[in-house]
């Protein structure tokens, strides 16, 4: 049998669950991009505000193209497992805050509707970098927004305006800088293409904080869920596992009522900026450095890779000489501290985070964890040898290396990784991803010379 609301009360006597009426809270967030990522953490934090007593915060999930975890949680009436596993063992807790998934297409006029309620304060994303269907250029992707979120949202906005009800906040929890502006000017840039009669009303009523968030969630396996049968006496196609740590940093910029999330781990504050440049530049970062040079090297998970006594010496580098210079610390924010503690994390055994996961997506990715990085370095006259080493491993990636490459410009950056130039083809400003950061001659040639190794 599987979990769900009837057969809970046979659950493992370990295992951890809520006190909460789930029947009778009303949905007051809708989340796009349902993945294992929001169940481990902003569905995890959210569940804890309400069995600690907080009414009205059920998530309503949203799957924009597949349905599988509709498939995984709809018939368990939206629950599921989250697992942390650390060096002490692992605790494994029922997360109820899901009341349902919906997927889009047959599912946007319930979409719609439950965003239009007056029961909803807070749209949420976790769409991946590509999900905002930007341009190389960073602008707004008309064609391809279409198929997004941004019309299903729009729809919505115009409901709640008509029927006199106040704004939303709009989340982001991917791993863009500066999230919540980019997300604010990208749906403007839509609202003014599509809806502009709504421009004005969602700039005065809607607000879209920055956010940082980080918790390492590799994809639940096969012999995952076997396991868990064992503990649970139940399936649960649902499950999660994750790390026992967990942060969540928010700006404090919400249009209305929200989730006491500070309460249970969450920080709420003025300025994100710094949390969030040192996740990007040295966490994401350093994951990229050891996705495409672990691959290279034969290796198949995180652990493996930063066990490997070079991969660990550059990763290092990567850290603590090259990204954390470039990051304007807050009071208090030890980045050499962070720098190690980063690296246990990596080195958890039970988190088989596969590179292959990591390595998708470098077109969307790169930007922000490596280049802005380079351009911080280059306008101080600083090398930056071991993203550049990065760099060669990406574009041997690019060439098929590793074997099919999963992204969404995937045949431009083939093209581009095989000229005879592949580093200007790529990143000059007439290349296939023009940015801040312009390869020198000395940058280009450290490049070559790890392709030709």
């Amino acid at each position: 049998m599987r979990l769900s609301q009837k057969t809970l009360p046979w659950i493992g006597r370990e295992v951890q669950t809520g006190d909460y009426d789930r029947d009778t809270q009303s949905v007051g967030i809708v989340h796009f991009g349902i993945g294992a990522f929001h169940r481990a953490h902003q569905a995890w934090y959210t569940d804890a505000a309400m069995n600690a007593g907080e009414r009205d915060w059920m998530i309503t999930g949203v799957s924009l193209r597949s349905g599988s975890v509709a498939d995984q949680l709809n018939p368990q009436d939206g629950m599921f497992t989250l697992t942390e596993r650390s060096s002490r063992g692992r605790t494994t807790r029922v997360i109820g805050s899901v009341r349902e998934v919906l997927i889009a297409g047959d599912g946007q006029d319930a979409i719609v509707a439950r965003i239009a309620s007056p029961d909803c304060h807070v749209i949420s994303f976790t769409v991946t970098e590509k999900g905002y269907c930007r341009t190389t250029d960073g602008d707004l992707d008309f064609e391809a927004a279409a198929a997004g979120f941004y019309p299903i949202v729009t729809d919505a906005l115009h409901r709640r305006r008509a029927a006199g009800l106040g704004g939303l906040t709009l989340l982001s929890c991917d791993n863009l800088s500066g999230n919540g502006r980019v997300l604010s000017r990208l749906f403007g840039e839509w609202l003014e293409y599509s809806a502009p009669d709504l421009a004005g009303w969602f700039a005065a009523e809607c607000r879209t904080p920055n956010s940082m968030v980080d918790r390492i969630v590799p994809a639940t396996t096969p012999a995952d869920l076997t396991t868990l049968i064992a503990q649970l006496g139940l399936r649960d196609e649902g499950a999660v596992f994750t790390e026992e740590f967990s942060q969540w940093v928010v700006e404090d910029n919400f249009a209305g009522p929200r989730p006491h999330w500070e309460d249970y781990g969450a920080q709420v504050v003025a300025d994100v900026a710094p949390y969030e440049s040192a996740k990007l530049r040295m966490l994401n970062g350093a994951h990229s450095l050891l996705a495409y040079c672990g691959l290279q090297a034969g290796h198949t998970f995180v652990h493996e890779a930063v066990a490997d006594p070079s991969l660990r010496a550059l990763t290092l580098r990567l850290m603590r000489d090259e990204a954390a210079p470039t990051i304007a610390t807050s009071a208090g924010q030890d980045l050499v501290a962070y720098a190690d503690a980063l690296l246990a994390r990596f080195a958890n055994p039970d988190i088989n985070h596969r590179l292959v996961q990591i390595a998708m997506d470098g077109s969307q990715k790169l930007p922000q964890r490596w280049l802005e990085t380079l351009a911080a370095n280059q306008r101080d006259g600083q090398a930056c040898p071991a993203i550049l080493q990065g760099l060669a491993a990406w574009i041997c990636h690019l060439r098929g290396a590793n074997g099919a490459v999963d992204d969404p410009l995937a045949e431009k950056l083939a093209t581009a990784a095989r000229e005879a130039e592949p580093t200007v083809a790529l990143f000059s400003n007439c290349g296939l991803l023009p940015s801040m950061w312009q390869p020198s001659m000395a940058d280009r040639a450290v490049i070559s010379a790890h392709l030709h190794r």
